[in-house]
């Protein structure tokens, strides 16, 4: 998912609904572009058309990922919901597992059918109690990564939901297992400092990049706002390893 990104990691993910909002977006410093109605829900999907337009918009520029929605966690529906976006053209699909469903069977199901053919992103939610124990089944299912976000946008940030010992475990998890990781879930500005100690691969960002609240539109200084505050944790973080 981040194959030839520009600046490191964490990866700077913006999500987008518009292919007006994806320029904004990749002129203002992201480095992963991120298709998604917030208005739909915590994975809303954004309509095939405008996805499409959105990858074209985009042109190879960056990355775009994709979700397919927040859907229950059965076989065939994610199955279908996910060849249809994968046939926008976009480089990843995200797919959620909402707590309350036992999703392991839709895991091996989207495997065997997408994971040959298309990056696969599971996205667990951080405050339905995740099981952990599902990164390595979703690695030997084929998935290409794994990301911890949040179901209610109002009951917090994902720093409120989970301490950073969960955080910790999660992405230890993740690496040991060979998987890509990212961190997303209402984040603020504020969160990236102490996010960025931990190592992710990315941190994803809608609502700190909106006018007022995620279901408005990013304004362009939010977005370059998140990229200083992202390379400023970066370098901080170089300079404390080499003072060590």
């Amino acid at each position: 998912m981040i194959d030839g990104l520009r600046r490191g990691k964490p990866a700077f993910l913006a999500s987008v609904t518009s292919a007006g909002e994806a320029e904004i977006a990749l002129t203002g410093g992201a480095d992963i572009i991120d298709c998604k109605d917030p208005a739909s829900g915590a994975l809303g999907a954004l309509d095939i058309d405008t996805v499409r337009e959105i990858v074209a918009r985009v042109g190879g520029r960056l990355p775009v990922s994709a979700t397919i929605g927040d859907l229950p966690s059965d076989p065939d529906v994610l199955v279908t919901a996910t060849a249809d976006m994968a046939r926008t053209g976009v480089d990843v699909v995200k797919i959620g597992f909402f707590g309350g469903d036992d999703p392991r069977l839709a895991i091996w199901a989207l495997g065997a059918a997408h994971a040959a053919s298309t990056r696969l992103v599971a996205v667990l939610m951080a405050d339905q109690d995740p099981d952990f124990a599902l990164v390595p089944e979703l690695a030997a299912a084929g998935f290409a990564g794994v990301m911890l976000d949040t179901a209610d946008k109002a009951a917090g940030g994902l720093t409120t939901v989970l301490p950073v010992a969960r955080l910790t475990e999660f992405l230890h998890l993740a690496r040991e297992h060979g998987l890509f990781a990212g961190l997303a879930g209402s984040l603020k500005e504020s969160d990236i400092a102490v996010l960025t100690l931990l190592e992710p691969d990315m941190l994803g960002f809608r609502g700190a990049l909106c006018s007022s609240g995620r279901v408005s539109a990013i304004e362009f200084n939010r977005v370059v706002a998140v990229r200083h505050g992202l390379d400023a944790a970066r370098l901080a973080k170089v300079r404390e390893t080499s003072v060590a």
